[in-house]
């Protein structure tokens, strides 16, 4: 199967999904798997069966390094 963004994440089939352990469990979780092409896949806790968004490493990395740096701190408030 061809992962793409959009794909129903309960069709990625095999995915581990992790969420932060700061997370509380009342369902507001981001998850995200590592894909076996490398990319990684994240959902919406909310909607496990619905679309993933599929990134890749460098994507990936690029938004981790900016939230560690709180640039999306705003956002959150």
């Amino acid at each position: 199967m061809t992962i793409v963004n959009g794909v129903p994440a309960g069709e990625i089939k095999g995915a581990t999904w992790l969420k932060a352990q700061a997370s509380v469990g009342a369902g507001e979780c981001v998850e995200v798997a590592g894909l076996p092409n490398g990319e990684v896949a994240v959902r919406n806790s909310r909607h496990p069966e619905g679309p993933a968004l599929v990134f890749t490493r460098t994507e990936m990395r690029a938004f981790l390094d900016g939230a560690k740096s709180a640039e999306f701190d705003n956002l959150a408030v």
